[in-house]
């Protein structure tokens, strides 16, 4: 997972359209069109590895996108890794049966710890632990909810029950377009072995550099790719 560091596209989906949101807040969403087609436009710019989240699985508990997923593992060919709506070890594995490469795991993964390990032990590096920080905590069910959670300790943990990688998402840049901060991401990178993917804020081709010296093994990109400040190409060069 991860041998060289990597940039990999975001696709958010909520009522079956493609929407980055702003600090993770709802109503706050920008609208990009139908997930296939953006799935297939960064696979065709280069992407080795697609992030989709179903939105509305994240907000409700249920996968409401369930179709568009199944139709961008039909139709792309790279890794795909997916967030948003698993509870529990039946969906993760439905979903890894079917073609996902690795589920992310957020709410399931703070509200019962131990779903992570029975996981991995018929799936091993299958799973990514989310770990989304507001105000220095971990928050859930679609970063409505603090847990009193410390991101670094809290990856310690996960990485001790099997995890294959720490999703962390700086919530409080999340969609902003503003920057990242290195600073919060290099103390999960510190805590760990296994590969942080960092997500939020990333506006230049100087953020996604950023991250990369930080220590974390991928980047997430959404709304910066979506709102054209920079292409998937000129990020993946900048890394070369």
């Amino acid at each position: 997972m991860f041998p060289e560091f990597e940039v990999v596209p975001a696709v958010d989906m909520q009522d079956g359209q493609v929407v980055q949101l702003v600090g993770g807040e709802r109503g706050t969403g920008t609208e990009y069109g139908d997930p296939v087609e953006a799935a297939r436009r960064w696979v065709d710019a280069g992407a080795s590895t697609l992030h989709l989240v179903d939105l509305d699985g994240a907000f409700e508990g249920e996968r409401e996108n369930a179709p568009a997923v199944d139709a961008i593992l039909d139709d792309v060919d790279v890794d795909v890794q997916l967030g948003g709506g698993i509870r529990t070890v039946a969906d993760a594995t439905d979903l890894l049966e079917r073609g996902v490469d690795r589920v992310i795991l957020g709410t399931a993964a703070v509200e019962n710890p131990e779903i992570v390990a029975e996981i991995s032990d018929e799936h091993p590096g299958s799973v990514t632990v989310s770990l989304d920080a507001k105000d220095g905590e971990v928050v859930v069910s679609g970063w409505t909810e603090g847990t009193g959670l410390d991101p670094a300790e809290a990856a310690t943990r996960y990485e001790e029950l099997g995890a294959g990688a720490i999703l962390f998402t700086d919530v409080d840049v999340e969609g902003q377009l503003e920057g990242v901060r290195t600073d919060p991401v290099r103390r999960v990178v510190e805590a760990v072995d296994i590969p942080v993917i960092a997500s939020g804020g990333v506006a230049t081709i100087e953020d996604v550099q950023a991250l990369e010296a930080a220590g974390a093994s991928a980047v997430v990109v959404g709304s910066a790719l979506y709102e054209g400040q920079f292409t998937l190409e000129e990020a993946m060069a900048a890394i070369e």
